[in-house]
């Protein structure tokens, strides 16, 4: 049996426990339309790396933060009115964690054309002059995910949820996960079987 090696991890707290993602993954509309049963789940953290962002649009200056995947740069960012802290912030120790793939110079460029496009999307015609800059922190943080497992015999799809903003996620962050999953054969993620429904609490009936 070959084991991934377990890390500590800072993680933003998640909202979502695993009773929780279970009765989501099950009561789902994917779920509802596929005859598949769900097998198994796995919590995985994934790394994103933190920025302070200064953005000029208007002769108007406003700084946010921001935190960007490490692993591809395609999930959606997320934007803090200030570093996280305290009770937002938990340490777990888990093997679960894909490992960034991204080097900083292509991260910051992606985080930068991010925000400009969303910039734009929010208002085109009140933007002047626009100029975003992004500087680097030397904080990381992983946001937490529930991994769920639906399928009998060899076949086996994947389906992931958010436990920050307790959403399903869509294409990008399967696909993410899927080449983790592949490119890691001989070592699989630690998963939790799907209790029996009459022996689950806060498991939906009917």
């Amino acid at each position: 049996m070959h084991d991934r090696i377990r890390q500590q991890i800072r993680s933003l707290a998640p909202r979502v426990t695993q009773a929780e993602a279970i009765a989501a993954f099950q009561r789902g509309v994917w779920r509802a339309l596929s005859a598949n049963p769900l097998r198994s789940v796995a919590a995985a953290y994934v790394p994103f790396r933190l920025y302070e962002v200064e953005i000029v649009n208007g002769g108007k200056r406003s700084v946010s933060f921001f935190a960007a995947d490490a692993v591809i740069g395609s999930l959606d960012l997320y934007e803090f009115d200030h570093l996280p802290a305290g009770e937002e912030l938990v340490t777990v120790e888990s093997s679960n964690s894909p490992i960034p793939q991204l080097d900083e110079e292509r991260s910051l460029q992606l985080l930068e054309d991010k925000v400009q496009r969303a910039v734009f999307q929010a208002g085109f015609f009140r933007v002047r002059g626009l100029a975003v800059r992004a500087r680097r922190l030397p904080i990381d943080v992983h946001v937490p995910y529930w991994l769920g497992f639906f399928g009998s015999g060899e076949r086996v799809h994947l389906r992931v949820m958010d436990a920050v903003r307790r959403q399903m996620e869509g294409a990008k962050a399967r696909a993410l996960f899927e080449d983790w999953l592949i490119g890691t054969p001989a070592h699989p993620p630690a998963i939790a079987a799907v209790p029996d429904a009459t022996s689950f609490p806060g498991q939906p009936r009917g």
